[in-house]
């Protein structure tokens, strides 16, 4: 039996393989070798020029294993202290060797930012086949949530990708297939019955796009998106009752499938009430300042699980779920635009 003691130095530790000995001689510490053969000749017989054989041989990264004989190299972790950006559950800074390669679809030619523990670190910009690819380095060790969203061409944000991973010290980390969800938008708030109501967005390049329509039944269309990632589709409404509504959508390309969009709403009723292209409130600006603080989340709380006023649907609709209550969805919805 033999017991190895591993030390953490610069050096490379190895563990030893046993003497080979004679009555009239002893090799110290001979070196292990790969393979069963011997020479021969009258007076002597030579395994593996004087070494120990064995009969194969397995490594990895960290480690040489023959057959019982195990050597790991072992090297002091570098770091700086500070660096890593703050975030993780440990570690007191980083190395350009430990950090996370992300890569997947968005947009053709859109923006493309990940957050780390809910803080902007990182942006770069699709390619026009929509791809995109971006790596973060110089992390601790320690476990981290990422968010990764899409901007398209009129600054609409995609709902977000969201995970939680561990990272390990001198390991880079790779997540890829990551689908940007499709934006989406309606040309407006209020559709007369029997109209067409136009549900459009961006997604990947000629990708498949899966509309869903909610209502008492919940209706899903199909359309494609073109070289661009733009995609529309013509609703016909005479499908649905007069009242709130919503729609999302999501896209597909190959095996991929991304998660579904964010929901936006409408209502059908007895005239056409077009969204104003130029509004520049942000979304959850329930009294449209400008911002999303606390003020709307105030005013969405007063209305939290309570039948909601003639006058307060319409901004229902505009910046939060537009389902025609207020509930955790909507809430939701604040934190991700919430500016403060």
């Amino acid at each position: 039996m033999f017991f190895l003691l591993l030390t953490f130095t610069l050096w490379v530790s190895t563990a030893l393989a046993s003497d080979l000995t004679s009555p009239s001689f002893i090799i110290r510490d001979p070196v292990v070798g790969v393979g069963g053969g011997y020479g021969t000749s009258g007076s002597f017989r030579v395994f593996q020029s004087l070494d120990e054989s064995v009969i194969g041989a397995s490594s990895s990264s960290t480690f040489l294993g023959r057959f019982g004989f195990l050597y790991f190299p072992f090297v002091e972790e570098e770091s700086s202290p500070g660096s890593g950006g703050g975030g993780g559950s440990s570690g007191s800074g980083g190395s350009t060797n430990t950090g996370v390669n992300f890569s997947g679809r968005a947009y053709p030619l859109s923006k493309v930012s990940i957050l780390k523990d809910g803080q902007l670190v990182l942006s770069t910009i699709a390619g026009p086949d929509s791809n995109f690819s971006a790596s973060l380095t110089n992390l601790a060790s320690g476990n981290y949530t990422f968010s990764v969203y899409g901007e398209d061409k009129n600054g609409l944000r995609s709902s977000p990708f969201t995970f939680q991973i561990f990272i390990t010290a001198n390991i880079i980390t790779n997540i890829s297939g990551i689908f940007i969800a499709p934006t989406i938008a309606v040309d407006k708030s209020v559709v007369k019955r029997g109209d067409n109501i136009a549900i459009f967005g961006q997604s990947a390049q000629t990708a498949s796009v899966i509309i869903s329509v909610n209502s008492a039944q919940e209706f899903f269309e199909n359309t494609l998106s073109d070289t661009n990632g733009i995609y529309l589709h013509n609703f016909d409404t005479s499908l649905l009752e007069l009242g709130s509504h919503s729609t999302k959508s999501k896209a597909q390309k190959g095996n991929e499938i991304s998660s579904f969009s964010n929901t936006v709403g409408f209502l059908v009723g007895t005239e056409n009430v077009l969204v104003d292209p130029t509004a520049k409130s942000a979304k959850c600006d329930l009294n449209e300042d400008g911002r999303c603080n606390l003020v709307d989340f105030s005013i969405a709380a007063f209305w939290y699980k309570r039948p909601l006023s003639a006058e307060f649907i319409p901004r229902e609709i505009k910046h939060l779920n537009g389902d025609g209550k207020v509930d955790l969805v909507d809430f939701s919805i604040m934190a991700f635009y919430w500016t403060g």
